[in-house]
């Protein structure tokens, strides 16, 4: 099995791409860290995997929080081989009408969150001399949608962090890569179109979005999320997996 006897962390594993991503990582023989700001969702994950996993809470945009969460995966485990940073959201606004707050909010989460949390574990990876990094991005790193301002910006700086990270760390044995999804079919978009005055007409406006007409399955970025975890990929770092139906090779508007 790919990930046979290594220990995984994912961030923003309570639902979505997280929670497939960890399910798959303990399909493959990893033991899991299940973090999510939502340790309820956390422990219902965590629970359905069994004995090889653990759920705990940590607000990635908060040092303290992630340190400890970090501290007690190595204590339960000894290493950490695997570190994806999932954990993100976006808002609809443009720069003269997203709050200020919302702005600083997406950042924290977005950016600050994937460097805090490679903070405290490249440490324990490079004693180790080896691992791998997964950050989340998006399609939209590289084709802005309309209406998405501080999201874009937040997936843009993700994708240029990645490549720092993978130059700085190499020498450590580290790979650092990401996985850019497109739109996907998950709890956040389920909540979205539920509350649109036109739930039907909304998903066939996303599903437009990529030339494969559809939108995404949780479980198909968790394959790439895999693929980077596992050693098939030794010899990438640096990179981006765009996994997007073909969305960043069209024209998208957001209404």
């Amino acid at each position: 099995m790919d990930l046979e006897s290594k220990v995984c962390v994912v961030t923003g594993a309570g639902s979505g791409i997280g929670r497939a991503t960890a399910e798959l990582f303990a399909r493959q023989g990893a033991k899991v860290g299940v973090v999510d700001v939502n340790i309820d969702a956390a422990r219902d994950v965590a629970r359905e995997m069994g004995t090889g996993a653990i759920a705990l809470k940590a607000d990635v945009s908060l040092s303290a929080e992630v340190e400890a969460m970090v501290r007690s995966v190595k204590e339960k485990w000894g290493r950490i081989d695997v570190l994806v940073n999932n954990a993100g959201f976006g808002m609809t606004g443009n720069v003269t009408t997203i709050a200020e707050s919302d702005w600083d909010r997406i950042m924290a989460v977005n950016v600050k969150g994937i460097f805090l949390c490679s903070k405290y574990v490249v440490p324990i990876m490079a004693e180790q001399g080896s691992g791998s990094i997964i950050n989340t991005t998006s399609y939209t790193a590289v084709s802005a949608i309309a209406n998405r301002t501080a999201y874009v910006a937040s997936k843009g700086a993700i994708s240029a962090l990645t490549r720092a990270m993978a130059l700085d760390h190499a020498k450590d044995g580290i790979r650092v890569n990401a996985v850019a999804p497109g739109t996907i079919d998950s709890p956040y978009f389920t909540k979205i179109f539920a509350e649109a005055a036109d739930p039907q007409a909304l998903r066939e406006d996303f599903n437009a979005r990529a030339a494969l007409h559809r939108m995404g399955d949780p479980e198909e970025i968790a394959e790439a999320m895999l693929f980077l975890a596992s050693d098939r990929s030794r010899f990438a770092t640096g990179s981006t997996l765009t996994v997007d139906g073909g969305s960043s090779i069209g024209n998208h508007l957001v209404r």
